[in-house]
């Protein structure tokens, strides 16, 4: 049941994305930028990711991550022989250095760092579809982060990055969803989210 209410609420999700008109898209993107540098202690290690499509955000904050950042690591996703998702890769992002991998998303070019990188950041920008104030997560569905997060640093902030309307008070959740700690969206900025479902903070 959980799993049929979750490709619904992709669908709804996708296609308003794709009704935003491109002057609010890129206005939404600045005031993302806006919000993260703060968030961003200096010398850290970062995960991000690059936002495509109707993704919210822009390669702009990859380049606000590493003007604070010591390193800014980028994933690498790739099924596997038996088409499984695997854990992803990282590789360190470098402006003017990003290739077309699968399903049109950019990666950083080889060679890749193991899927144990994670556990150096202290911060890790997740993209999502929509986030709920317990910290549920609506990915795509494919299923990276969710084999992936468990490397993290217990400490790491886990970020997803939505549209203010993307943020809900409640998602279908499943036992193997990692909670984010975070939604960061465009108006509201950084959102502490409680797994325990407790409600939300802006964090100032």
């Amino acid at each position: 049941m959980a799993t049929a209410s979750k490709a619904a609420l992709r669908e709804q999700l996708l296609a308003a994305r794709s009704g935003v008109a491109e002057t609010v898209r890129a206005a939404e993107a600045r005031r993302l930028c806006e919000h993260l540098e703060p968030t961003v202690s200096s010398g850290s290690i970062v995960c991000a990711y690059v936002p495509v499509g109707t993704e919210p955000g822009s390669v702009e904050m990859l380049n606000v991550l590493l003007r604070r950042a010591a390193r800014v690591l980028l994933p690498v996703a790739r099924m596997s022989g038996d088409d499984a998702p695997l854990p992803l890769r990282w590789g360190p992002y470098r402006p003017g250095e990003l290739v077309r991998g699968p399903w049109g998303l950019l990666e950083p070019p080889e060679p890749w760092l193991p899927e144990s990188a994670l556990a150096e950041a202290t911060l890790v920008v997740v993209p999502a579809l929509a986030v709920d104030r317990r910290g549920v997560r609506l990915g795509r569905g494919r299923g990276f982060y969710d084999r992936s997060l468990d490397a993290r640093k217990p400490q790491a902030r886990l970020v997803a990055v939505v549209r203010d309307e993307e943020l809900l008070d409640e998602l279908p959740a499943e036992p193997h969803d990692v909670p984010m700690t975070h939604a960061l969206t465009p108006r509201h900025g950084m959102i502490a989210v409680t797994p325990s479902g407790g409600g939300m903070r802006t964090l100032l």
